[in-house]
């Protein structure tokens, strides 16, 4: 299933979701630039390597790289669909929390999806890039606060045919959250240093669960609706 849109206008300019989208961008570009071994090299030195922190070889740098590994992507479909689900679904949370909360809410969603993916994999030297573990934590609070809004959902059903549905935020993104956490399950089985696709599935599991958590107290109470359309709960 990929989301093409959703029923939920936003009522002011998103302008840190399109300031973040802006620089991963940018750096995607800068990626492109690079040939393969110093794009390698970039990314290890960028990306969270859990070794670093959990490990004690350079938790300062460990720190650092929580941050700039939030601005990689490993390529074109990995950095796409990160910033179009991001498009997507960042408006509205941004509008209910406001856009200093909302910066604050994504980089911690993205700390903590981190933190989660680097725990169950303390020793692992693969570096973690991706703006995954802090949109993912964007998906929990949309979940949260608007679970009746639509998402329009292109449905493949052979290559590239297939058909449009409405489907209601709380039924996509469930679904979305269940397929993680079964194939997060499914990662432990695996051996030490294996990877179930090179997904650091735990990252979206811990993203979404932070969001889920703790978007409410990113929303001013200020800003909350004395009225409450057909998209929202009263939460």
């Amino acid at each position: 299933m990929f989301p093409i849109t959703d029923t939920i206008r936003s009522r002011s300019v998103p302008l840190i979701t399109w300031g973040i989208i802006l620089l991963n961008t940018v750096v995607f570009l800068f990626e492109l630039a690079l040939p393969p071994q110093a794009l390698a090299a970039f990314f290890q030195t960028w990306g969270f390597v859990p070794a670093t922190l959990f490990m004690g070889e350079a938790p300062m740098h460990g720190v650092i790289t929580i941050f700039t590994s939030m601005f990689l992507h490993g390529g074109w479909m990995h950095f796409i669909s990160n910033m179009w689900t991001l498009y997507i679904f960042g408006d509205n949370v941004e509008d209910r929390m406001g856009p200093g909360r909302y910066l604050v809410f994504y980089l911690l969603s993205g700390v903590f999806a981190a933190l989660v993916q680097g725990a169950l994999q303390p020793w692992s030297t693969i570096p973690l890039i991706g703006a995954s573990g802090a949109i993912s934590g964007v998906l929990g609070a949309y979940f949260l606060f608007y679970p009746r809004a639509g998402v329009l959902t292109w449905v493949p059903l052979f290559f590239f045919y297939g058909y449009t549905v409405e489907i209601p935020a709380v039924i996509y993104l469930g679904l979305w959250f269940l397929s993680q956490f079964y194939s997060g399950l499914f990662s432990l089985a695996l051996p030490r240093g294996a990877q179930l696709g090179g997904v650091a599935w735990w990252a979206h599991i811990g993203g979404f669960v932070f969001g889920l958590l703790m978007a409410r107290w990113f929303a001013p109470k200020e800003r909350e609706p004395r009225w409450y359309p057909d998209e929202y709960w009263p939460w």
